[in-house]
């Protein structure tokens, strides 16, 4: 395959990026990956660190290298300097208050990297999980009664202030056998 630049090269660096359901193919020989800035002129190949600072912001890959600046991409914390750009070619933070700069930008980051999710909550064991599981489900009927109160759905409230009630008086019978 020759090179989609020169069109006199084979291409030897290649890349595939697959937005919405469809796929973008770039094949380029070496020294148009260099010029075009796909790869740096210390590297010989795209790096792993790169294809996967992909995913920390998208636009900035190899194929929008060219693109203008984002607002996102502006960003730059206060305390150390770091800008979003940077964040998103290194994969790191540069200080806790990057964390704070950066946030706005971060859950779709979350979402991607996630499968979806924005929270981590991890995986419980069977045997010992069931209190685990209940204490969960008292935190999320909690705020899901707080957020009744709030739009004034005051019998959806009751409901679940119900079910709430219900779902403690099974968690303290299930504390008093343990204790026994």
């Amino acid at each position: 395959m020759e090179c989609q630049e020169c069109k006199q090269n084979p291409a030897s660096v290649h890349f595939a990026q697959v937005i919405n359901g469809e796929k973008t193919e770039i094949h380029v020989c070496q020294q148009c990956a260099r010029e075009k800035g796909y790869v740096s002129q210390e590297e010989d190949a795209y790096s792993l660190h790169h294809l996967l600072s992909g995913l920390f912001n998208p636009k900035s890959n190899a194929m929008h290298h060219h693109s203008p600046k984002t607002k996102e991409e502006e960003l730059q914390c206060d305390k150390c300097g770091m800008t979003y750009q940077q964040f998103a070619r290194i994969g790191k933070f540069g200080c806790a208050s990057c964390y704070h700069t950066f946030s706005e930008h971060l859950n779709p980051l979350f979402r991607k990297v996630h499968s979806g999710n924005t929270v981590h909550e991890g995986k419980v064991p069977k045997r010992v999980g069931s209190d685990i599981y209940q204490r969960k489900k008292l935190r999320d009927l909690k705020v899901k009664l707080q957020q009744a109160i709030a739009d004034e759905a005051f019998e959806d409230a009751a409901e679940i202030r119900d079910e709430i009630r219900s779902l403690e008086k099974s968690l303290n019978r299930y504390e008093e056998r343990d204790d026994s």
